[in-house]
């Protein structure tokens, strides 16, 4: 997929690894200078590296997308290099909680943990970007959800609540921001393959690599998505062509979320 991101300049966060690495690298590929924030301050310089070596513009910087100060820095070091910020893909988030187990034996690390970064993070770095693109006359802001934002999953509250969350901001500051000529959608993945889910569901030994079967027994395709077909979704939302798509949220999913697969 091919688009003309020419001089625009974008921020990924969590851009060091898995979907937002290839986020980075699809706006990359297609003329736009990277800026990548991560906590993983090693990662975002590797990531960075690896762009540059391919003849791409891309800055790795760290920081933690909840800490207002943080992003402040980082934001500031993106506008000093390149005198403007025109797309933003708030893809940071985790989904890291001790065990999965039912919201009355949740635990409150675990809650405010993933809603600070998966929901907080957005708001927190969306409020100081918005000025930059207000002032350069418009931007595109793509905030990556999941597909437990739009049917919820059991034993995971923390991550279903921010992710629902994120989808319904989306569309709170598509009404806001679109005078301003700021486009806000999001990208709802399904099951995603990346070193986290190998680890939990497709690897030989991960955590819960026995219910493998299941989850996919839900997906019409019948397999995990990749980045690439993450990064393809975020890739044509911030294309000059989609000028009138404003407070999407699109599933890419593989039809999980479409109904019911199975005979009853």
């Amino acid at each position: 997929m091919h688009v003309d991101l020419d001089g625009r300049v974008a921020l990924v966060t969590g851009g060091a690894h898995g979907i937002g690495r290839a986020i980075v690298q699809a706006l990359a590929a297609n003329g736009a200078f990277v800026a990548i924030v991560d906590i993983d301050a090693a990662g975002a310089a590797e990531t960075a590296a690896r762009i540059g070596a391919e003849g791409g513009a891309c800055l790795g910087l760290a920081g933690d997308v909840a800490d207002a100060a943080s992003m402040r820095a980082a934001v500031d070091a993106i506008v000093s290099r390149w005198q403007r910020l025109d797309i933003l893909v708030n893809n940071a988030g985790i989904n890291t909680a001790s065990e999965r187990v039912p919201i009355d034996q949740y635990r409150d690390e675990d809650w405010q943990r993933i809603l600070r970064v998966d929901l907080t993070g957005v708001f927190v770095t969306s409020r100081l970007v918005v000025p930059i693109m207000r002032r350069g006359g418009g931007g595109r802001i793509v905030n990556i959800g999941s597909v437990a934002g739009l049917v919820p999953l059991r034993l995971q509250s923390a991550f279903v609540a921010a992710k629902a969350g994120v989808a319904n901001l989306t569309r709170s500051m598509a009404l806001e921001l679109g005078p301003a000529n700021i486009l806000v959608n999001c990208v709802a993945p399904g099951s995603t393959l990346t070193p986290g889910t190998e680890a939990l569901f497709y690897g030989q030994h991960g955590v819960y690599s026995d219910k493998a079967a299941s989850l996919l027994a839900h997906i019409p395709l019948g397999r995990p998505g990749t980045t690439a077909e993450i990064a393809h979704a975020v890739l044509f939302l911030v294309a000059p062509e989609a000028s009138y798509i404003n407070g999407a949220v699109l599933p890419v999913d593989g039809g999980w979320t479409a109904g019911y697969i199975r005979d009853f």
